[in-house]
């Protein structure tokens, strides 16, 4: 299949996607936070919508889309300020609205399946570094002289999502049994919160100070 580079090249991205995949980055701090906030299944759908927006952005590298993006001062700035005071408002909800866990009471109203999915893609595409990994990630893999780069950068970037799941999935069930012992301790829940909050806002600043060149 012309579209499949060949064995020593996907060793290699293998490597690096488990290096990559256990580098803490905004999407895992979301899957982990929403696991202890509000279970397994809240945690894999935040998971489900950054992988999703993993496979647009692959569709755009592999279109060349990406790079027009990354050209463009307005339109990166554009990105990283959205980007950016998406997360704020995650740092914000995590300390108004936290998971607030009361002794033998149920937490708040969770989110909705969807509304967890689509926090997870939001967060995904509004991440510039994001978009500079995959411009900078996949394109080591595929010789830009290959006549069939477009359709192994596509498949290198759907292989990226099946080879960190298997890091991925144990932080959100770890997180779920977690959440055990924060249903005991309201105290321990709101210093979960904090500092999910404080995370998120570090890696707003992150964003902010990333550079297309």
């Amino acid at each position: 299949m012309t579209f499949v580079p060949d064995f020593a090249t996907l060793v290699q991205f293998a490597i690096a996607t488990f290096i990559i995949a256990i580098t803490p980055g905004p999407d895992m701090t979301l899957f982990v936070g929403r696991a202890l906030s509000e279970g397994r299944t809240a945690g894999f759908a935040c998971m489900a919508g950054a992988m999703t927006g993993c496979i647009i952005h692959t569709s755009l590298v592999a279109l060349g889309l990406s790079a027009l993006i990354i050209a463009s001062p307005v339109a990166f700035t554009a990105l990283k300020i959205g980007g950016a005071g998406y997360l704020v408002w995650l740092a914000f909800h995590a300390i108004r609205h936290g998971s607030a866990f009361k002794p033998m009471q149920k937490a708040g109203p969770n989110h909705t399946f969807f509304r967890n999915w689509a926090t997870g893609i939001g967060i995904n595409l509004l991440n510039p570094k994001i978009i500079l990994f995959f411009m900078t990630f996949l394109p080591q893999f595929v010789s830009a002289h290959d006549p069939h780069a477009p359709g192994k950068l596509f498949f290198l970037g759907l292989s990226f999502i099946p080879l960190s799941l298997p890091l991925t999935i144990p932080m959100v069930v770890a997180a779920d049994r977690f959440a055990g012992l924060m249903k005991k301790s309201p105290r321990v829940t709101r210093i979960v919160d904090y500092l999910f909050a404080g995370v998120f806002s570090a890696f707003a600043l992150k964003i902010l100070s990333a550079h297309s060149r």
